[in-house]
């Protein structure tokens, strides 16, 4: 029996017809870049485009073009991706994207998916709507659900401004230009009567008919038309002040690093918007969004949009419709992100403050107390810590870079041994601590990249980019030259225990969990997970020793089994067990019912 049968089995439905039922907090994610991941149409790889590489986007040698993947590859391989215990997968952006953007020498492609020209149709790199539609049913036959990566908050860089190239045009903020007036309060009054932005109403926004306020915004003949819906061509629908600083206002209403920032306060884009991605759950049955740049868009914005996905969703029997943002930041404060759960009512959001907390201890040399600040925050998010046990948590990503990179980074003198125990002890900790874990295409298979972005985006199947070819692996002597699929991998194999334990043991996934040991240097961090008066034990070692300590539990948690490691059998007294645990590894005790 597969895991996602058994974990169906858990839920009290079965593979084909109520994968459905399970929670968010059920699933165990896969996200990847389909373009990185597998090859399984060479006859798509140009995209249907002829001429070089600045035309076509293609350039396998090189990390910063289309290498090749597509959905045909991704379908493929679901019985690899399945494998490890996968319950959902999280398809980075397949949307029509702009083949090339940047300026001479700066060039790159749009295949990582954020550079959208039509968000109706699949990229032809990628594949076509056919090819999407055959891969999302063959995952809903095994009971996998898909979550589609979307952007609101931008578009393609196709629009330009007369004052100055658009990479560097400064931002021009409100105060200095108005939207009635052209630049430093001077120059003939436009847009008469527009009360401002925040006033969101169509009448209002019917009176915002000059985009001249800030820069002077055009667009090339040959791109006038370029993207998909219509509306989208129209320049009054966007900002149009420069570049965002990521401070102030700018952070949500100036172009990211070019890109044409949406007006998403207009409620067009709204309106819009919601017509857009609520038809990919029409069309496609659809289980879930991950929102790209989340914090850089109003959360007006999101207050509309969310429900009116929720509903979509739930009009197609979609009940428990998944949709998570990202609100990146390097920080352990968790109040950066639970800021987004009240004020904007996402959902849940990208668990960037756990990934912190991981690099911090097994990453870095800082103690285990780390955890518990982070821990104690679960209170701020908008439904406290329910709410919690549904953010998405990892490791690493394909902007911020794999988290083998931070372990030989924190410890340059570690053996290949201690690094694959690191790795595999952070993984540990994604899969059982409070959260939904979110494995990174390639983690599995020992990929280490050099740093973020494009030097985390190597492909699964064999790779011909010399910066990619060059990396040393964890856990293998293979290379990025040759395809890595090995189910054999000890991270893959890893990572199929803790799925398992996952799918076997419901308090693993939506149990309480209750803080039972931490320390300030590296060592023991213990919670316990507690549900329907089950108590499952999880026990860390952080550190390079072997550790050996009493822990409290239940007062009628008196007997317990080994899921992982070496547990005792029985309390040592009512409400007090002793662990014993290798260096950098972990147990996982679970107790008999409460008496």
């Amino acid at each position: 029996m597969s895991f996602t049968a058994a974990l169906l089995m858990l839920a009290g439905a079965t593979p084909a017809a109520d994968y459905r039922a399970r929670l968010p907090e059920d699933e165990v994610m896969y996200f990847m870049l389909p373009d990185r991941f597998e090859n399984g149409d060479r006859s798509n790889d140009r995209g249907g485009l002829t001429g070089d590489r600045l035309k076509t986007g293609y350039d396998p040698t090189s990390k910063a073009f289309f290498n090749g993947g597509d959905l045909k590859g991704l379908t493929a391989r679901l019985d690899y991706i399945q494998g490890m215990g996968v319950t959902a997968i999280w398809l980075g952006p397949i949307f029509k994207n702009k083949p090339v953007q940047g300026g001479p020498g700066s060039e790159s492609a749009g295949y990582h998916g954020y550079w959208v020209t039509d968000f109706t149709t699949v990229d032809p790199h990628l594949g076509t709507d056919a090819d999407m539609k055959t891969f999302v049913d063959a995952a809903h036959a095994r009971g996998i659900k898909v979550y589609m990566d979307i952007i609101a908050n931008h578009t393609a860089d196709v629009i330009a401004y007369r004052e100055c190239p658009k990479s560097s045009c400064a931002y021009r903020s409100r105060a200095d230009y108005p939207y009635q007036r052209r630049g430093e309060l001077s120059g003939p009054a436009i847009n008469a009567g527009f009360a401002g932005d925040q006033v969101q109403t169509a009448a209002n926004f019917a009176k915002l008919t000059d985009p001249t306020y800030a820069y002077t915004p055009f667009v090339q003949k040959d791109e006038a038309a370029i993207k998909v819906p219509a509306w989208l061509n129209d320049v009054t629908l966007y900002h149009n002040r420069g570049n965002t600083t990521f401070s102030n206002e700018s952070s949500t209403m100036g172009d990211f690093v070019g890109l044409d920032d949406l007006m998403t306060e207009h409620p067009k884009v709204v309106s819009g918007m919601i017509d857009i991605f609520g038809s990919w759950i029409d069309r496609y049955g659809i289980d879930g969004f991950r929102i790209d740049t989340a914090k850089h868009v109003n959360p007006e914005f999101w207050q509309a949009f969310v429900p009116a996905m929720a509903a979509r969703a739930k009009a197609r029997g979609i009940p428990n419709f998944h949709i998570f943002g990202e609100v990146y930041t390097d920080s352990l404060d968790p109040g950066q992100l639970a800021r987004h759960t009240r004020i904007d009512k996402l959902p849940t959001v990208l668990d960037f403050a756990f990934r912190a907390a991981v690099l911090s201890t097994v990453a870095g040399p800082r103690g285990t107390d780390q955890f518990e600040q982070l821990f104690a925050g679960d209170a701020l998010y908008e439904g406290g810590e329910e709410t919690a046990r549904r953010l998405p948590t990892f490791t690493g990503n394909h902007d911020a870079g794999r988290f083998a990179f931070y372990v030989r980074k924190g410890f340059p003198a570690a053996d290949d041994s201690e690094v694959l125990k690191r790795v595999n002890l952070g993984h540990a900790m994604m899969f059982l601590l409070r959260g939904v874990p979110v494995v990174y295409s390639g983690d599995e298979q020992g990929f280490a990249g050099d740093g973020g972005d494009q030097d985390a985006r190597e492909t699964l199947f064999a790779s011909k980019v010399a910066s990619y070819n060059d990396n040393k692996l964890v856990g293998t002597t293979a290379t990025t030259a040759t395809d890595n699929f090995v189910t054999t991998h000890p991270i893959y194999l890893a990572l199929s225990d803790m799925a398992r334990m996952r799918a076997a043991e419901p308090a693993l996934r939506r149990g309480k969990q209750t803080l039972r040991a931490r320390t300030d240097k590296p060592g023991l961090f213990a919670v316990s997970r507690l549900l329907d008066g089950r108590e499952v034990l999880v026990a860390f070692n952080t550190s390079t020793n072997p550790l050996e300590a009493n822990v409290e539990v239940e007062v009628g948690s008196l007997a317990f089994a080994s899921l992982h490691g070496n547990c005792a059998p029985a309390a040592s007294a009512p409400g007090s067990v002793r662990v014993k645990i290798a260096p950098l590894d972990y147990v996982v005790c679970a107790a008999g019912t409460a008496q």
